[in-house]
């Protein structure tokens, strides 16, 4: 489970490391709009996130 869990992790890392690598611009944008909304509106998106991560995780399970 270790191993899974690691493999996740550094799978996470690639993914989150492409935008600011292929798009700077846009990265840096898109977190010029993040720091504008409403701590609530980020809890959303954040909640969000985790109920899709969820719901993949138990369709490819």
């Amino acid at each position: 489970m270790t191993d899974n869990l690691l493999l996740a992790f550094a799978l996470m890392l690639v993914l989150e490391g492409l935008l600011p690598f292929v798009a700077p611009n846009a990265w840096r944008e898109t977190f010029r709009r993040l720091t504008r909304l409403s701590d609530g509106q980020i809890r959303f998106v954040g909640l969000t996130s985790m109920l899709v991560g969820l719901v993949f995780i138990m369709l490819f399970k």
